[in-house]
């Protein structure tokens, strides 16, 4: 495929779309359904950029998943986790 950086571009740019549409889904939620969350994502974000030989701190990474900054998302749409989130969070954790 030749256009497959402006596929994935695509690709991402709606993945990011989607999760904003998505603030009542918790980070937790996605970690235990699917083994990574917008932070990942983030952290993801920020090993590309030094791959390609740029710097991007954490939290301009997360900013740019999160759509605003992080303590803005957290202050507005972080819930806290319950107790079976965290149960489940820490029984897939590897030992």
């Amino acid at each position: 495929m030749a256009n497959t950086d402006a596929i994935e571009a695509a690709v991402f740019r709606r993945l990011l779309a989607h999760l904003d549409s998505r603030k009542d889904v918790q980070n937790i939620e996605l970690m235990n359904l699917a083994g990574f969350c917008r932070n990942c994502l983030a952290k993801w974000y920020a090993e590309a950029a030094a791959e390609a030989g740029e710097v991007v701190a954490d939290a301009q990474a997360r900013e740019r998943i999160y759509g605003m900054p992080y303590s803005e998302w957290k202050a507005l749409y972080q819930q806290p986790a319950s107790a079976e989130q965290l149960a489940t969070f820490k029984a897939r954790q590897p030992e």
